[in-house]
């Protein structure tokens, strides 16, 4: 089959992007091809529709957003242009789905987060006219953002976020969204969690050397990487607190992505890593030139890997890090809870606080990496292949696709 994977955005290293990325090269091992669709599109997924009337930030969606949303009277001529916004969208998508001959769609949580309104109302006409078949792949839900719960219009989120029609299937990426969405949709959905090709494993060596020097570090430094972006659900300052906690100057936090960054958020994690005597770097990872360091080389460089977030739909990041055999340093967010921690994992972990516990082990894995660390990163990367690898993807997404 030929799938148009749709979304507002497929770029940069955000986690719908990401797991698109890796569903595509996943049902591409079954014979699958694809097409794809959206706002923003980096080069590597062709062949493809640019659309850059789809994408979530332009100008004219962030004032409908802006007009829709904290409010409960719709303004004046609003109807209008959103209605005349999500025509076009769908004479886009009709477009893409017969010049690229779709046999049937993924639409990667834009039927899920009303980010772009007029690209969810779209979709829904498009699935309901066309027939085409269609799985929601749904990252996060609406009504999991505060910014989304007062909606001057909320019937269109009752009609298409998501939407309930024959043709669609629904898949969520952790076991509270299942529950929820059944709850208010009446919906059941698949649950497939997050995934990396850990019957492959990677498919080259990250490279140490070319990390560090990026960061600009000498042999003897000490990397706790975050591997997220700079935004207030990541919980940096938990992995600050940690490295202050430690008091061993050799300990360097490194950053790892520059987009969507919150640059108050940056600021304020500036001022209390000084305060704390921590240096904290933002040491971008992504492709690049021949000699810029990708998050493979990230990876290898780090002597332990930070996940301290409060929050997360599921947690890529935290699956690269099995994935390259590191060990981690992670906050127990409800869906690690839930969804990861009852696999087996061993992580260095902590609720909400990094307490004696926390820095106690930390110190001593830091001490021997050869020893308890080694162990657990072997035991995380065969639960990645029992419970999050390609194969699991393929188990639950073929059959959807008949």
């Amino acid at each position: 089959m030929n799938i148009g994977m749709v979304s507002t955005r497929f770029a940069g290293l955000d986690g719908v992007s990401l797991e698109a990325r890796k569903m595509a090269e996943a049902l591409g091992q079954a014979g699958h091809t694809f097409s794809w669709f959206a706002g923003e599109l980096d080069p590597e997924f062709r062949p493809g529709m640019h659309v850059p009337a789809a994408f979530f930030g332009t100008p004219e969606n962030l004032a409908l957003e802006a007009a829709i949303f904290g409010h409960d009277t719709v303004p004046s001529g609003l109807p209008r242009r959103l209605s005349t916004s999500v025509g076009e969208l769908a004479g886009s998508l009709l477009t893409f789905v017969e010049d690229f001959g779709v046999d049937a769609m993924v639409v990667q949580n834009a039927l899920a987060i009303p980010m772009q309104l007029p690209l969810g109302l779209a979709i829904t006409q498009v699935v309901a006219a066309s027939g085409v078949p269609t799985i929601g792949h749904h990252h996060d839900f609406g009504w999991e953002r505060p910014r989304f719960s007062r909606c001057a219009l909320p019937g269109i989120l009752d009609l298409a976020f998501p939407p309930t029609m024959a043709g669609l299937s629904h898949v969520v990426i952790n076991l509270d969204a299942r529950d929820a969405l059944f709850e208010r949709k009446g919906v059941e959905a698949t649950v497939l969690p997050n995934v990396m090709d850990f019957e492959r494993g990677p498919r080259r060596s990250g490279r140490r050397e070319v990390y560090r020097e990026a960061a600009g570090l000498s042999d003897g430094d000490v990397i706790f990487l975050q591997p997220t972006r700079v935004i207030r659900r990541k919980g940096i300052e938990l992995t600050i607190e940690l490295a202050h906690r430690l008091a061993d100057p050799a300990i360097k936090v490194l950053v790892t992505h520059v987009d969507d960054l919150d640059a108050a958020y940056w600021e304020e994690l500036r001022a209390l890593a000084e305060d704390r005597g921590v240096d904290l770097r933002l040491v971008p990872a992504a492709p690049g030139g021949l000699g810029d360091p990708r998050l493979a080389d990230a990876y290898a460089a780090a002597d332990l890997v930070c996940y301290p977030s409060l929050y997360e739909g599921f947690g890529n990041a935290l699956l690269e890090a099995f994935f390259y055999r590191r060990p981690v340093f992670v906050n127990r967010y409800p869906v690690y809870r839930r969804d990861i921690a009852p696999t087996g994992v061993r992580c260095i972990e902590i609720d909400g606080a990094v307490d004696d516990a926390a820095v106690e082990m930390t110190a001593r894995w830091l001490s021997d990496p050869r020893g308890e660390p080694a162990e657990a990163v072997e035991v995380n990367y065969e639960i990645g292949r029992r419970h999050f690898s390609y194969a699991v993807l393929r188990d639950r997404i073929l059959p959807l696709l008949g």
